[in-house]
């Protein structure tokens, strides 16, 4: 009797600790959509942080025929400096030579002129700036999300989400509206919610820019981001393979991989003080 005893009340905690594990399993478990908004608050936050950063930008343009045969390449090299308190990008390098004397005369016509701008220049600027990142703020609400599984990246556990438009959703902004035209998988780090990864594929041609040009279905989009020591996250590397059309006749095919590296924080003395380039590339 003791021993039937015995089993029935280890079976009565049993119960109880897997009912307690149950509900705790489902009280972390978070809907898709919460995941995301979190993911958006970090992006924000990270954003933000990154502008105390340099690093180097490197961007390879691979052009291509109708035939997928290769026509041109072109690799430029910048680095982030500090001009006036805010982040510049200094070219500095094309098709792994120092710049010509016309790419050098342009680069410091630029720098020029972000060192001279006047206050309502520098806010207006800003205010574009924050503007063409605003776009980003209606992932949340453009997209259905459905959480398939996790991943490990970088030894960091991620959910993974398939993202598809959400039907009848209205862009809000002029950049989010090729939302209704592109689907996709995303990964959220579990720990913080930055996003180590995302793939994007266009499902319907849509227009851009000021001249008659559609990106057409098949295009694709994957990036990559890194988190740095002090929870920031950075991009890491950018790959696109854009099929488009100009004027609905020309086609106009492109590889393009951006690299991003050498991430280093600048203390907040170097940046109020920095207004030009430690380094002046020599023009040939």
């Amino acid at each position: 009797m003791t021993m039937m005893k015995n089993l029935s009340g280890l079976s009565t905690a049993a119960g109880i600790a897997v009912a307690l594990l149950v509900s705790a399993s489902l009280g972390a478990q978070m809907d898709a959509r919460q995941i995301v908004r979190r993911s958006i608050a970090t992006w924000e936050r990270s954003m933000k942080a990154e502008r105390s950063y340099s690093y180097t930008e490197r961007d390879q343009q691979r052009h291509l025929d109708t035939g997928g045969i290769l026509k041109s390449e072109d690799v430029d090299v910048s680095q982030t400096i500090f001009v006036n308190g805010d982040p510049f990008q200094d070219h500095v390098e094309h098709n792994g030579a120092p710049l010509t004397r016309d790419e050098a005369r342009k680069r410091m016509e630029k720098l020029l002129k972000r060192q001279n701008e006047t206050k309502a220049e520098r806010e207006a600027r800003l205010a574009n700036e924050k503007a063409e990142r605003a776009f980003v703020m209606e992932v949340a609400d453009a997209f259905n999300f459905k959480l398939v599984g996790d991943d490990l990246i970088n030894g960091r556990p991620a959910y993974i989400l398939d993202v598809t438009p959400r039907p009848g959703y209205a862009p809000r902004s002029k950049r989010a509206r090729m939302f209704t035209k592109v689907a996709g998988t995303l990964w959220v780090d579990k720990e913080d919610f930055g996003w180590p990864k995302a793939k994007g594929r266009v499902v319907e041609a849509f227009a851009i820019g000021f001249i008659v040009a559609r990106v057409q279905k098949g295009s694709h989009i994957e990036f990559t981001q890194t988190r740095l020591a002090d929870g920031v996250w950075v991009p890491n590397r950018v790959s696109i393979n854009a099929n488009a059309k100009i004027f609905l006749i020309k086609r106009y095919d492109v590889d393009e991989v951006i690299t991003y590296s050498d991430y280093q924080k600048a203390e907040p003395e170097a940046i109020a003080s920095s207004a030009k380039p430690s380094h002046a590339p020599q023009a040939k």
